[in-house]
């Protein structure tokens, strides 16, 4: 049986809320500053298996962007556990961790340290990159020269060019042109059908999430309502749709 690579157990997360910058600065040094709390997770527990492709339904503020934060390390539980193992890579922000004084080939570089790789390994993958985003023209140029498009593009090619073990997609295949977009799907395709490999697809899209997944778990409002076989999750987040 295959191990676990993503494991959520009771996880809530509450963001607290300010009524201003001011005021948010402020709570650093005064404990007693007011604010109003927002549990945008709210004790979920979830198991995710080496290999699956595993799809997450929720309309906006169901507390799907929070579970993806917290699987990433960009934000952390404030109470239960999370155990995440593997190599993480998210098509989340395409364009973040880029300096756009940098090329593109070094801007490679860059992206490939904040993922964890090491100096060959990034250097081994660097015409893969390039060719993918089809940036071969420009790769030697600022990014801050590079089209909104361009900046997506190169951002998407490293992050499922570093050979990751969980692949995090949130909306992601919409960059480019229609053709740019078909290359995109087969990618993950060819990502997905390799041994191994964990999807984490976020969408509004169930056909294209019934594309790579045989999983879903469908959120409302902070909490888990439906975890169960693709079909039968797109059933329960469609009910939630018409609500």
């Amino acid at each position: 049986m295959s191990e676990n690579v993503i494991e959520f157990k009771n996880v809530t997360k509450i963001y607290k809320l300010y009524k201003n910058d001011k005021r948010r600065l402020l709570s650093i040094f005064i404990k007693k500053i007011p604010y109003k709390e927002k549990k945008a997770v709210n004790n979920i527990s979830f198991e995710i298996k080496r290999g699956e492709a595993v799809a997450i339904f929720g309309k906006n503020g169901a507390g799907k962007s929070t579970v993806l934060k917290m699987i990433t390390g960009v934000t952390f539980p404030t109470t239960g556990t999370i155990d995440v193992k593997g190599r993480v890579s998210a098509l989340l922000e395409l364009t973040s961790g880029f300096d756009s004084e940098f090329t593109g080939r070094e801007n490679i570089y860059l992206k490939g340290r904040i993922l964890g790789l090491k100096e060959h390994e990034i250097k081994k993958l660097e015409p893969k990159i390039v060719k993918f985003a089809e940036l071969e023209e420009y790769i030697d140029q600022p990014v801050r020269t590079y089209s909104s498009g361009m900046k997506a593009r190169l951002g998407f090619s490293i992050n499922v060019n570093i050979e990751p073990e969980i692949l995090i997609v949130d909306e992601a295949l919409s960059v480019g042109d229609e053709e740019f977009k078909k290359k995109c799907r087969e990618k993950i395709n060819q990502i997905v059908e390799k041994d191994n490999v964990t999807l984490l697809f976020v969408t509004h899209s169930t056909s294209v999430a019934k594309e790579f997944c045989r999983r879903g778990i469908v959120m409302k409002k902070g909490k888990i309502i439906c975890d169960k076989k693709i079909d039968e999750a797109i059933e329960e987040y469609n009910k939630t749709i018409k609500k």
